[in-house]
């Protein structure tokens, strides 16, 4: 099983750069699209010439802003929009579970904290609320893969200049950091970091001052799993040749 997650700042963008052709060429069993800034009738518009999979999308209540989807070839038996019983986070199409027999796939477009660090507060409230979320889901009998834009870098490898952003910039304060570390400390693992512990790769670029051409760059999005399965874990990727967003799409095969 092969599984992607892309942050593709904006579905429709996305494809006029030539997604579909890239998904093709990929070829994987599911695929995790975060910031897709549509709804689910746009999302499966722009993606009408992909055939295979089945679409489950989730939207923002606020037209062209966030939003999540999962494709997979085979049909899950359920589907979860939002974190549950969390009212206060669920306006804005952050998070999406599909659960197939064998395991459960979430996820998630993690809040930015924004210019300024406006939502940073909010965005501690976030983290604490999905990791509950996630903790009670790797309680079950199936392995949870838990994936999507999380909006940190969580060390200094993850970040080409660490320094300069430390306590500075949103997705490099140590709130954040604090965040994803409690995750992992809760019983997840970084697939990435599992097998390539000194390796450095990043999955997003600033839009400016030729950022990604200089690989000034951020690994601010994951794939995690319940502990246990990253035995599974045959390969983690990081596709920085893939272009169409300023993301690029990581994955894993098992």
């Amino acid at each position: 099983m092969k599984l992607i997650s892309f942050n593709v700042n904006g579905i429709r963008a996305s494809v006029n750069k030539g997604l579909v052709p890239s998904l093709k060429l990929i070829g994987a069993d599911i695929v995790c699209f975060q910031e897709t800034k549509a709804n689910p009738e746009q999302v499966a518009e722009a993606l009408k010439t992909l055939d295979g999979y089945h679409l489950h999308a989730y939207s923002a209540e606020k037209p062209g802003y966030s939003g999540t989807a999962i494709l997979s070839r085979e049909e899950p038996v359920r589907v979860d929009l939002g974190i549950p019983g969390e009212d206060p986070h669920n306006t804005e199409g952050r998070v999406i579970a599909a659960t197939f027999p064998e395991f459960i796939v979430v996820n998630s477009y993690v809040p930015n904290s924004g210019q300024d660090l406006k939502r940073l507060g909010y965005r501690g409230q976030w983290d604490q609320a999905l990791r509950g979320y996630l903790v009670e889901l790797a309680s079950g009998k199936r392995p949870v893969i838990f994936t999507g834009d999380l909006n940190v870098a969580h060390r200094p490898i993850d970040i080409a200049r660490p320094k300069a952003n430390y306590n500075k910039t949103a997705g490099y304060m140590q709130s954040e950091i604090d965040g994803i570390t409690a995750l992992l400390d809760s019983g997840y693992v970084d697939t990435f970091r599992h097998l390539y512990p000194e390796v450095v790769k990043y999955s997003w670029w600033s839009q400016r001052f030729g950022a990604r051409e200089k690989n000034v760059g951020w690994r601010i999005d994951y794939v995690l799993v319940s502990k246990g399965f990253e035995a599974s874990v045959k390969e983690a990727f990081i596709l920085n040749d893939v272009m169409g967003s300023d993301h690029c799409p990581v994955g894993i095969e098992w």
